[in-house]
């Protein structure tokens, strides 16, 4: 007889959590969708059990941000937002002629050239109707040997326990059944060359497209190749024309895959709030600002250009004295000093086991720093006795 398998979440449970993450998000709120963006940043701070449980649950951060009395920042202008559907929309212009020739010219010039590639129809109803045939699309694709271009593909990956729904900008099947992850950007690519900060992001975001076509391809009876260099479209110096570049994603792929198995899982953060709590922004203030806070909260300055909520958990963060405020790797070397105050008490010899390598690097950088200081005084306090002593001085 088969042992049942532990690790898989009964139906019951699961639609338990469904509604217990609407409650959280409020009865009346549509949820919000994780996209690929979220999740890279989610991935890139796996401690913040705030931002899972908010993410899990579809809460819109930004109008929770706003309802908090810290509105962010964060996010893309409207012009920024239609300049990039229009370039997108030249890109893949005549059956995506144009980007399948720069995938053929970057990734495979040994296949054949691509003439009129297979452009099909993925629509569906519903996430998960279109998960699924993105899915058939894929296989007969790939069963077919032909160009074919996935217009805005829907992909399903598991996070924390529960599912998100991602829409990378393009999935090219190659002629030798291998699948490339295509990202369109609006910002210039110069010379050849992206602004690295952007290119960077960029490739945290097809990183976990390429996680999540890699469970796609796991579930097919010939496993295809999920290709861990994508490509980057972008306009060519200040014009609208398309050109494009090869991006190797292994290392970001490495590192998200490890982040999110690190997350813990979204029903263990939800069975531990207080009864009752939800993070609709219809709620008044202090309701809201105590529902928020009984989530513990990672918070670093990189959340700043990543999390909608970045402004609010900084605010706590200081008031608090929290270390991390001052950066992640600041908080790695302190070791279990976990606020500024007891930073300043060992430091001072105050507080502290001596032979915690993290206090008596504190210690010695204190001694270092009231010798530089003490020498600088005595020598300015000397040079102002042997000043005033001096014939003809009037002192002011």
């Amino acid at each position: 007889m088969r042992e049942p398998n532990r690790e898989r979440v009964p139906p019951a449970r699961r639609t338990g959590l469904r509604q217990r993450l609407a409650e959280l998000r409020g009865p009346e709120v549509p949820p919000q969708p994780l996209d690929a963006r979220a999740l890279a940043a989610l991935a890139a701070n796996p401690g913040c059990k705030r931002r899972a449980i908010l993410d899990g649950a579809g809460v819109n951060k930004t109008a929770l941000a706003s309802a908090l009395g810290s509105p962010s920042a964060f996010g893309q202008s409207q012009f920024a937002f239609m300049r990039g559907n229009a370039f997108e929309a030249r890109v893949k212009a005549d059956g995506g002629a144009e980007l399948l020739r720069l995938v053929h010219e970057k990734l495979d010039a040994g296949a054949v050239p691509p003439t009129a590639g297979a452009v099909p129809d993925l629509s569906a109803v519903g996430p998960e109707g279109r998960t699924a045939r993105t899915a058939l699309a894929l296989r007969e694709a790939t069963e077919a040997g032909v160009w074919t271009l996935l217009d805005h593909p829907l992909l399903a990956l598991d996070v924390a326990g529960s599912p998100a729904f991602l829409e990378p900008d393009a999935v090219v099947v190659h002629p030798d059944g291998s699948w490339t992850v295509v990202e369109i950007k609006s910002f210039p690519m110069l010379d050849g060359s992206a602004d690295a900060a952007k290119v960077g992001a960029a490739a945290r975001q097809a990183a976990v497209y390429v996680l999540a076509l890699e469970r796609v391809a796991a579930r097919l009876d010939d496993t295809p190749e999920v290709r861990h260099t994508v490509l980057l479209v972008c306009p060519k110096d200040f014009s609208n024309l398309p050109t494009a570049s090869a991006v190797d994603v292994r290392k970001q792929r490495s590192v998200t895959r490890r982040q999110l198995d690190r997350l813990t899982r979204i029903e263990d953060i939800a069975d531990l709030l207080p009864e009752g709590t939800c993070f609709s922004p219809d709620l008044p203030t202090a309701d809201l600002t105590a529902a928020v806070e009984s989530v513990p909260a990672t918070y670093a300055p990189e959340c700043l250009s990543a999390c909608e909520l970045a402004f609010h958990c900084r605010d706590h963060s200081r008031a608090e004295g929290a270390v991390t405020s001052l950066g992640r790797s600041l908080r790695a070397e302190l070791g279990g000093l976990t606020t500024i105050t007891d930073v300043l008490s060992a430091a001072r010899g105050e507080t502290g086991d001596p032979t915690d390598p993290a206090v008596a690097a504190l210690r010695r950088a204190a001694r270092l720093r009231a010798e530089a200081l003490g020498d600088r005084t005595g020598s300015l306090i000397g040079g102002e006795k042997q000043l005033a002593e001096a014939p003809g001085h009037t002192a002011c």
